[in-house]
Parts: C-alpha cells; structure tokens; sequence
C-alpha cells in the first residue's frame, strides 16, 4: 500500500460503526408530483430526540444525518437555524455521537428557481456549505458535500422526476456539471473555513452486467458513468478521458471541464452505497432483440469486487455509507452478516475501508409517494434495524428488531467482526 493517511487509523478499534436517518429532501411540488421531506413524513423534526438515542443505542459511533437546506436558508443569504442549533449539540455533546453531515441529500431551497440548473447554484451551495461550517464546524468535522451525484442527476435530468425536470442525455449532463461544479465549490468553501475537516464524497455503488458479448461494450460505459463524477471533481476528465467526447456532444462546456482540472480535488473518503436488491443489474436483450435491464445478484456478491475496483481506481480510504437488504428479518440479518465479513475479507487484502453504515436506521417513505396518491402509509419502506408500528395516537412508533442486537454485537467486537487493517498505512490520524 502506498502512504495513505486514514481519518481513523488501521486497527479494529478505530473502525467507525455508523448508521443514518433517511434524509431526501425535495420540497418542490406540481402536478402529479407531492412533496419529499422525509424527516416530516416520518415525524423526525418532532421526535428528533427519541429517534436520535434509538441510534445511540445500537453502538455506532458515527451518523450520517442531513440538514433540510431548503429550511435552513428559506430565503437567498437568510438562515434559520432554530431546529438545528437544537439537534447538533444534543447529537454530539449529549449522545456522543459524530456526524457525517449531508449538506445536499437531494433537492434545492425554492429560491433557487431552477433548482440544479440553476446558474446560482454552484455558488449558492458553496456558500451554504460555508455558512453551515462557521456555525457548527466546532461540533462537524465530516461532511457530505453532496449525496450520490450519480442518482440525483437521473432523477433531475434524465427522468424528469425532480427539479429542475429536464429529460435525457443531455439533461443529464446539464444537472451533472451543475453538480460537479456545486461540490468542488463546496470542498473549497468548507477547507476555507478549517482545512482539517473531512470530505466524505458519498456515490452510489452499482454493478452492471452483460448477458453477452455484444453488450459489454455498453455495460463499460454504464461502469464508466459511475465513476463519473469521481472523476470530474478529481480532475480526470480530460481529451483522453473515455466520457469526455460523450459530455461535449451532449453540451457539457470545455470551459467547465478546464475549470475542473484546474480546481481538481483530492478525495478525503470515498463513500460507497451498495443495497444488494437495487445495485446490480444485467443488461440482456429481449426476444425482438430489444434492450433490457433487469436487477440481478439480490444477494450482493458483486459487493467486495466493486470496493476493490473503486479502491484500485482511486488509492482513497473507503467508507460503507449505505447499505442494508429489503426482505424478511432472515434476509437481513444475513445480508449485515455477509457484508460485514465482506468487509474484513477486505481489511485483511490491505484495502482500507474504515466504517460501516447501515442506512437507513429506521422506516423510510419510497421516493414512489412524490408520484403516488396514497396515504404515508401505503409507502412504508422496511430496511432499517427498526421497524415501525402503529401508535395509539395514529402516528408511528419504532421497535427494535434483532438486527440492533446484531449490529451492536459487531461493535462491541470490532476484532472479531472486521479486524485490524492489515497493512497499515504510513500515516494516520487518529480520532
């Protein structure tokens, strides 16, 4: 292993548990399409205290948890900080527990009429970013700059789904270079305030298979795609950069990718999602010989191949900031098995993954309610290591499932359960 400072360290005891409360934010509605806030459908901006000490209680010692930017600043240049100067300090100073802090987990403030699209946006974010960091920076020192560019261009700019609603390639890319930019702004404005803080550049993890031969050559670039914004804010993508032809045609600037280069930065953490029911697909061709993709490999045996592949592509120290299995309690609780000795099998190779996330921690509303009709409740998503009940009062209640008791074994045993990395690195800073 080259010098490699890890944000930890290498042994056992070092390795961060973690677990995260869904936190998509996309507030903007129209017709057909209803508003995402997830800690108001899921009641966490009453009930933050208690949902916070559940979290405490399984023995993480990390959380990813976001800030509502479309409630912070309801106005360009205002901030609101009236629920957060609350939530912080009780995370950190009463619980103990160190958070990952998602500035975008999706969606923009209402202000920002054009959402990602929006030419205020790289600067907005980035001064969002600093604001948040001037405040709080004495409590965070990891932050999220952005959560999974990958999807949030998909949703923005090729589905149409979210604002700024564009369709296809080209949307595609006019939201992923707005994206692009956002970040490396806001690495920028968050090092200006204390370079000693923490990038977590948090992807979606996938697989893409091909079913055969002719198809490989589309499956690479579905693999290239994922790397994609990796490799933007990295300053990787250059005239030989094979994505670099594709981004001109579909009208990414030069002149944004020069910037890019020029302002390249490094990658403090890289933070990989991996949900072994959604991350793999197989691309196959029907009986017209028409395209197909199809959702593959449910139990995840994709997963250490893709982190070894980031690793090899990117020399950063890598940090599990999602994962967990949809199913019953029995599929669960092998997926937490499998993926945690997937992690040691990892370690003991010398590839430096240094936590693990289970997200989400509790119930979660399906993203298919912004386009639903149905009450809350038709929507309930059941991955976490609680699981909800109805309340006498009509709302919801969280109950633990065996899952907590699992997890916390893990991290009252972190030798047994991930083991020391086995080369360790040159330096390291300690928590």
């Amino acid at each position: 292993m080259h010098a490699l400072s890890l944000p930890f360290g290498a042994t056992a005891d070092d390795f961060r548990w973690a677990v995260g409360i869904e936190d998509t934010f996309v507030p903007q509605t129209r017709s057909g399409l209803r508003s995402l806030d997830e800690y108001e459908l899921m009641g966490h901006y009453a009930s933050w205290r208690e949902d916070l000490a559940l979290a405490r209680a399984t023995g993480a010692r990390m959380i990813r948890w976001g800030m509502p930017w479309y409630r912070v600043e309801p106005e360009a240049g205002r901030f609101d900080w009236s629920w957060t100067d609350q939530v912080i300090p009780y995370l950190v100073d009463e619980l103990g527990l160190e958070p990952i802090l998602d500035l975008v987990h999706y969606g923009t403030p209402l202000w920002l009429t054009h959402s990602f699209a929006d030419p205020r946006y790289p600067e907005a974010v980035a001064a969002y970013a600093r604001a948040v960091a001037e405040r709080y920076g004495d409590r965070v020192r990891f932050y999220t700059p952005l959560n999974e560019p990958v999807v949030n261009a998909q949703m923005c700019g090729q589905r149409g789904i979210w604002p700024p609603y564009l369709r296809g390639e080209r949307g595609f890319m006019q939201v992923g270079i707005a994206l692009a930019l956002g970040i490396v702004r806001t690495v920028q404005a968050l090092k200006a305030v204390d370079p000693r803080f923490i990038m977590v550049h948090v992807e979606a993890g996938g697989i893409t298979r091909a079913q055969r031969a002719e198809l490989e050559p589309l499956a690479n670039e579905q693999r290239l795609l994922r790397f994609l914004f990796y490799d933007l804010i990295t300053g990787r993508v250059d005239t030989h950069h094979p994505l670099f032809s594709r981004l001109l045609a579909h009208g990414v600037s030069l002149h944004h990718l020069q910037w890019l280069r020029d302002h390249a930065v490094e990658l403090d953490v890289v933070g990989l999602n991996f949900y072994p029911q959604w991350s793999t697909v197989r691309l196959e061709v029907d009986a017209a010989g028409r395209l197909r993709r199809r959702l593959v490999e449910r139990c995840g045996v994709g997963f250490g191949d893709l982190i070894g592949d980031v690793y090899e592509r990117y020399r950063a120290p890598i940090m599990i900031t999602e994962t967990s299995a949809k199913g019953s309690l029995a599929i669960k609780q092998r997926w937490l098995e499998a993926s945690v000795a997937t992690v040691r099998a990892l370690r003991q190779a010398g590839i430096p993954v240094i936590g693990y996330t289970w997200f989400p921690l509790f119930t979660m509303v399906d993203w298919r309610y912004r386009t639903g009709r149905g009450p809350r409740n038709d929507y309930l998503l059941e991955l976490g290591l609680y699981e909800s009940r109805s309340a006498v009062d009509g709302g919801l209640c969280y109950v633990a499932t065996p899952l907590v008791e699992q997890f916390r074994r893990f991290t009252q045993q972190p030798e047994h359960a991930v083991g020391d990395l086995v080369v360790a690195p040159v330096t390291a800073a300690h928590a």
